[in-house]
Parts: C-alpha cells; structure tokens; sequence
C-alpha cells in the first residue's frame, strides 16, 4: 500500500510540472481516506464551488471575442485539494446566454439562449487556487471544448 501512495505523489509531481495536466488523472475518484494535501471530491453545489465556477466563467468570458456573456449551466465534477489555500479542479458546462458583453449585466440576471442558431455549450476543465486570506482568485488553467 506504501509503494501505491508514493507512486500516486510521483505521479502528481510529474503532473503539476506539466502545463496542461491530464484530464482522466485530474478527474480520478479518489477515496476518503487520502491524505491531507491530495486532491478530494466535494459537493459541486458547495459555496466554493459555486464561486470558482463563476470566476472560471468570467475568465472565459474575458478571454473570447463572442458578443454574447457564457455561464455555468452545470458542475459535473468538482475535487479540491489544500495547496496554499484551495485550489479547486472542475469538469464543467458553460452555455452562451441572452446578454451581450457590452452591457456588463450580472450573470445571475442572464438567461440561456433558447434561438437554436444562437446556442452553445461548451465542456470545460478549470483549476481555481482561492487564496481566502488574500481575496485573490486565479484560473491556471481552462481548457474547453
């Protein structure tokens, strides 16, 4: 059993030292009884959870070039691990809503798009480090499809 948890800190080691780490490793059922500092699965209606998707959306929304704002419209999966404060790793979909970017609405005002021509979906994996102490948030990474 020894040799299982030091092969699985190797394999988190050469993992983190990737720059995109592999999404079938990142969405593991890992068990109850890891150890403190191993990623563990939580409720994906958790309040964090729920606030690192929003940031995870902002960030999305940021970065794309669509008029139209995206939002979270379900958590899969969400696992968090205890990393100098929390960094939270999320399967994720996000669909394109009825406002526009340019008029900066609250997301929680925003309905999804029911013009078929004008849905989209998409499949994200996210990891959100929340440092509390310090209110900051950052998105390493954010890959979807």
């Amino acid at each position: 059993m020894r040799s299982a948890w030091t092969l699985l800190a190797c394999c988190c080691l050469v993992v983190s030292a990737m720059e995109s780490p592999s999404r079938e490793f990142c969405l593991q059922n890992f068990n109850s009884g890891v150890k403190p500092g191993f990623p563990k699965t939580i409720k994906t209606n958790d309040p964090g959870v729920l606030k690192a998707a929003r940031y995870t959306v902002e960030r999305f929304n940021n970065r794309t070039n669509d008029i139209f704002l995206f939002k979270e419209s379900h958590i899969n999966r969400a696992l968090i691990q205890i990393v100098k404060g929390l960094k939270y790793m999320l399967d994720m979909e996000i669909a394109r809503t009825t406002c526009k970017k340019t008029r900066h609405p609250s997301l929680d005002n925003c309905d999804f798009q029911t013009n078929n021509s004008l849905t989209q979906t998409f499949s994200c994996y996210s990891e959100v480090w929340v440092v509390p102490w310090l209110h900051k948030f950052t998105v390493p990474v954010l890959c979807c499809q």
